[in-house]
């Protein structure tokens, strides 16, 4: 699996870091996982160039191919003003629309009180849900008073099992459907689970 990790962490060292690394270590130990990591703090200055320019700086590329070229995701953000950072929802502003559809998305947060919780459900999972991922049902928000608590390791844990389930079935090979037989009488009886597909597709 090629795992790519976006962190929107500002500060050295981050919990928003420290989150994306356990993160990344969980898929690890449930699944073969090539890691790469993206630190969005080194490519600010690349994406508000590429915002006035129109082109990405090298490593702004260089990210980009990356996170296109994932077999899954994990992205974490700190949260500001109730919600993903600037610089997080800039990244993936100047991502092709296209590079994340069907792909398996971790959704992750952290912040300084409980409170801020919902970021996920209200700002991260309708941004990937637009962009076409697919999100784990399970996503992981860390507040101070989390780290070195029960119940954070579990999460991670959940996550990271439902990205790499996720990911293997990504990677399956799809079954095609059996030809639909003609009925008596010359019609052809289409099921109706493909026929929802089919609605569902348009």
């Amino acid at each position: 699996m090629r795992l790519v990790v976006v962190s929107a962490g500002l500060s050295v060292p981050s919990s928003t870091r420290l989150l994306a690394d356990r993160l990344a270590q969980a898929v690890q130990r449930q699944a073969s996982a090539d890691v790469e990591v993206v630190e969005l703090r080194d490519l600010a200055v690349e994406i508000a160039h590429h915002f006035t320019n129109g082109f990405p700086g090298r490593a702004l590329a260089a990210a980009l191919e990356a996170v296109t070229a994932a077999d899954a995701l994990i992205v974490v953000t700190p949260v500001f003003s109730a919600s993903y950072s600037g610089l997080f929802k800039s990244f993936f502003d100047v991502l092709d629309q296209e590079a994340l559809a069907g792909k398996p998305v971790l959704i992750a947060a952290t912040g300084g009180s409980a409170r801020h919780s919902l970021v996920l459900e209200h700002a991260l999972r309708p941004l990937f849900s637009y962009l076409r991922a697919v999100v784990v049902p399970t996503a992981v928000y860390a507040a101070s008073e989390d780290w070195g608590a029960q119940g954070l390791p579990e999460r991670i844990e959940r996550a990271a099992g439902e990205l790499v389930s996720l990911t293997a079935g990504r990677s399956a090979p799809a079954v095609p459907p059996a030809p639909a037989e003609p009925a008596p009488g010359g019609f052809t009886v289409v099921p109706f689970a493909e026929q929802l597909a089919a609605l569902a597709g348009r």
